[in-house]
Parts: C-alpha cells; structure tokens; sequence
C-alpha cells in the first residue's frame, strides 16, 4: 500500500502566506514526478505545480512568481510555498506522485486534500 498525507492547510488574509506538506508512505521503491493541484468550488481540478525527481519545476501561469514546489527525496516529500496568497487561490489542494511500488505496478496516487481558504 502506499498512502499521500497532506498537510499546512488552513485560513489566511490575503498577501499571506502558507506551506503545504505531503509526505508519501508506504511500499515504495521510488518516486518519480510529484506535484500539487486544486480545486475550487465549480471548478475543474488543475495543476498548480510539479517537480521531477530531478528538480526540474513547472507552474501553472496563475501562481508563477508565487508559488515555490520543492522535494526532499530522503524523505519522500514535497512542498508547496504559497507567498502572497489571493482570495481566487481559494480550493482544496492536492498532492499527487507517480509512484514505483516494492511490489507492484507503477501509478500515481493522491492525497486526501487540504484546505487553503484565502479571505480577509
């Protein structure tokens, strides 16, 4: 089994700022990209961010200059920096990793989901 658990999400004004963890668990060999999305009320769910094993980083247009996505591959963990946050980055985020299991056959696998909610 392997499991995705988030963490860092919560209320804060706008201009604020917040740190998304999410730590990965499990039978795990080794993981490949990992990344984070959101949804929000209404809408579809979207890539916020993603990172390679290597370190190479993509960002949606909406967070660019913004958002900072980091690894720590000891620890099987990616981050999300959230600076200068904005009422419409409201949405629950989640993590996402393409995962090579112990035993298994490679997937992604997703976080449950952590709220950020940005409003004065």
């Amino acid at each position: 089994q392997v499991r995705l658990v988030e963490s860092g999400g919560g209320l804060v004004q706008p201009g604020g700022s917040l740190r998304l963890s999410c730590a990965a668990s499990g039978s795990i060999f080794r993981i490949n990209a990992m990344g984070w999305y959101r949804q929000a009320p209404g809408k579809q769910r979207e890539l916020v961010a993603s990172i390679t094993r290597g370190g190479s980083t993509n960002y949606a247009d909406s967070v660019k200059g913004r958002f900072t996505i980091s690894r720590d591959n000891a620890k099987d963990t990616v981050y999300l920096q959230m600076d200068s946050l904005k009422p419409e980055d409201t949405a629950v985020y989640y993590c996402n990793a393409n995962i090579m299991r112990l035993y298994g056959p490679t997937g992604d696998y997703w976080g449950q989901g952590t709220q950020v909610t940005v409003s004065s």
